[in-house]
């Protein structure tokens, strides 16, 4: 799941504080899962039973291991740095000088909130300044954390009228966990978060329909700091604290124990030999790891190392193979049953059960699998690749008999979740299955215990980023909710549409797809959801969808967009992350990334355009028809769609069974485009029409020619 890459950490005297810590945030997460069944739960201990002080104790050890991991990664300034630096200037300000009526802090107080800033923003400017202020900002991370301890009943009840002191240390752990953000993610979402939190100071500058109501200092404060689920510990921060830490510490421990390798070996074992076979290896290790991470970038530098030599065998043009890499990476984010951060957010916004999310999820995944195939599969035969086989050490089908094992934890997780238990109980009964896996088979069984502990510090390691990111995307929630700005937004996206659900759709899409190229993929579905949902969601109801329905396939239209950011230039970590081992630019792969499998980003427009369209997703149309009528609108919409992304992949490629020439390719790719589109009389008709196209030597042409 990890969002960003990490950096290696010498083995000194802080480096091993630094791994103490990360190991203990891992066992005091696992230890929540059994405590209602250990004799502490009588003890009625806040730090281990109080739902907001749980994430305010994962918070803190987010930021007491990420100050320090940080502390060894390159500090460098950028115009980013500047960025951040400038609007962080605007809370400062208001928080040294008060403008509100009634509002006077003490010296003291300023002077606290002037020290948390310095720590947490300074070093952008001034890299040399890093290293101090890391080591200070772990000590002063510790404040804020045994305050709320302390006056957590008194705070609940003050959240509109704070006290000076409850503004100091939410002024502080804001900045605190922005200056995470900009040291281990860059300085985009930061500078969000402080523009979101500028227009709630300065709403009523702002032109025409954005125009707002000024907010004071005092009220953003002490809403953030001490609100139980609309401040920085609400729902969204809940997520990393409840779900993401789990997971993982799943994906830490399995890398830690060596199973990954076995996983991938699997994928290899199920594939021929054949020209296809390093696209096809690549596909399948990247729903196999997706099933266990859940990360795009991780997963893509998993998998390029992995296939690196069989695309090198083979012959395949380097950013050919580094795009395909970069795609079948970032399938991760959206294969069941593990799935990105996002899907943890949309099943707490929806309050709907997590399994329903994995399931509308399914569909998807396979298609997307359906479009890197298709286009390796024509690309492979185009280029006239030589046939490539993976040596295993045994047969093929010995090796699938002898290690499909390693897919029963997952099955476990399944099996629990559809059985009502919580996600973290099934993800953490899953991470002792495979260490009980791993231990009890002899070609498996790892060295001492040392990968354990192994494990929970790579797995806590893997969520600083992302239970950062996540607590800035709690921040910009509760900003926007406080401005009322997601009123005002859908509002103007309704007006700006012409109340067309298609233009409406693909203004969100564009917009989607910009946001992410600066802020990690769950930033942007939290910024996409609050601002655009509500209007796309009126207008699918207007166009007969069923609320429900509209809902549903609405989330997951703004989930699945906010995912191809991490596969499209300029900023693609996906990308990054396979052009690192490739050897590639990063740029030019992002740009060949977003080539392969292109009816990727076709693919979610039609999960809300009509009722059919939210067949891809299952569950809206089981809701809402006859099991009979639903499941065969469901298997003729994922027929359909298939085939349409074959005959996209056919004409992005140019190839079918003989080269295209370039009328063809427009016109398949138009015929494509009326199979993706619900109906079914344009899907016969495009479908018929395409079949000539894939007939050798229809037009007197021959590969040779």
């Amino acid at each position: 799941m990890a969002e960003a890459p990490t950096h290696p950490i010498p083995d000194t005297p802080l480096a091993r504080l630094a791994r103490l810590l990360l190991v203990l945030g891992a066992l005091y997460s696992l230890y929540l899962v059994l405590h209602p069944f250990t004799p502490l739960a009588k003890a009625e201990i806040p730090l281990l039973d109080i739902v907001q002080l749980q994430r305010s104790t994962h918070v803190l050890f987010l930021l007491l291991g990420g100050y320090l991991v940080a502390f060894y990664a390159p500090a460098r300034r950028t115009f980013g740095s500047w960025l951040f630096f400038l609007l962080s200037l605007l809370p400062l300000y208001n928080f040294l000088f008060p403008n509100v009526p009634g509002v006077s802090l003490p010296l003291a107080v300023k002077l606290t909130g002037l020290l948390y800033w310095g720590v947490a923003v300074l070093p952008a400017l001034l890299p040399r300044l890093r290293r101090g202020a890391d080591l200070l900002a772990v000590l002063l991370a510790l404040f804020p954390t045994l305050y709320q301890l302390r006056y957590f009943e008194e705070l609940v009840y003050r959240a509109v009228l704070p006290q000076p002191w409850d503004m100091a240390m939410s002024f502080g752990l804001i900045m605190l966990v922005l200056g995470l953000v900009y040291r281990l993610l860059g300085p985009v979402m930061p500078a969000l978060v402080l523009f979101f939190f500028a227009y709630n100071l300065y709403a009523d500058l702002f032109p025409g329909a954005l125009r707002g109501t000024r907010q004071g200092i005092d009220l953003l404060l002490g809403k953030t700091f001490n609100e139980t689920e609309a401040g920085i510990y609400g729902l969204i921060t809940g997520v990393s604290a409840k779900y993401l830490v789990y997971f993982t510490l799943l994906s830490g421990m399995i890398s830690a124990l060596g199973l990954g390798r076995v996983v991938a070996n699997l994928a290899m074992a199920l594939v021929g030999k054949s020209p296809a076979t390093p696209g096809r290896v690549t596909g399948l290790a990247g729903v196999f790891m997706g099933m266990f991470s859940g990360s795009g970038a991780a997963d893509t530098q998993f998998v390029a190392t992995l296939t690196k030599p069989l695309y090198e065998r083979a012959g395949y043009d380097r950013l050919i193979a580094a795009g395909i890499v970069a795609t079948a990476g970032t399938i991760a984010i959206i294969t069941p049953p593990v799935l990105g951060s996002i899907a943890f957010i949309m099943a707490e916004i929806l309050q709907i059960p997590y399994l329903k999310v994995a399931a509308m999820a399914v569909v998807p995944a396979l298609l997307y699998l359906t479009a890197i195939l298709s286009f390796n599969e024509f690309y492979a035969r185009k280029a006239g690749l030589p046939p490539v086989e993976t040596p295993l050490g045994m047969g093929r089908r010995a090796y699938v008999l002898r290690y499909s094992t390693i897919f029963l934890p997952i099955l476990l997780i399944i099996a629990l979740l559809y059985l009502g238990y919580e996600v973290r109980t099934a993800a953490s009964l899953a991470l002792v299955a495979f260490v009980l896996l791993a231990y009890l088979d002899p070609t498996l069984r790892p060295k001492g215990f040392a990968p354990i502990l192994q494990g929970l510090e790579e797995g806590f390691r893997t969520l600083l980023p992302i239970g950062a990111a996540v607590t800035a995307a709690n921040l910009i929630f509760a900003m926007l909710v406080i401005s009322g700005l997601t009123s005002k937004f859908s509002q103007l996206l309704q007006q700006v549409s012409g109340e067309s659900l298609l233009l409406a759709t693909l203004l969100t899409a564009v917009f989607s797809l910009i946001l992410g190229m600066g802020v990690p993929p769950t930033a942007t579905y939290v910024i996409t959801s609050a601002l655009t949902a509500p209007a796309i969601i009126a207008l699918a109801k207007q166009n007969g969808i069923p609320e429900s329905a509209a809902i549903l396939a609405t989330h997951m239209f703004l989930f699945y967009y906010a995912t191809l950011a991490d596969v499209t230039p300029p900023v693609a970590l996906s990308a990054y992350a396979a052009a690192s081992v490739f050897g590639t630019d990063p740029l030019r792969t992002g740009v060949y990334a977003a080539r392969v499998a292109l009816a990727k980003y076709l693919i979610g427009f039609f999960f809300l355009l009509t009722y059919a369209g939210t067949a891809l997703l299952v569950v809206p149309v089981l809701e809402h028809s006859p099991p009979g009528e639903a499941w065969s609108l469901i298997l003729w919409r994922v027929l359909a769609v298939a085939a349409g992304i074959v005959y996209f992949s056919a004409s992005g490629v140019g190839y079918t069974r003989r080269p295209l020439r370039r009328w063809e390719a427009w016109a398949l790719g138009l015929l494509g485009l009326g199979l993706l589109t619900p109906h079914p009389l344009l899907n016969l008709l495009s479908f018929v029409l395409g079949l000539p196209f894939f007939a050798r030597g229809l037009t007197g042409r021959t590969r040779e020619a």
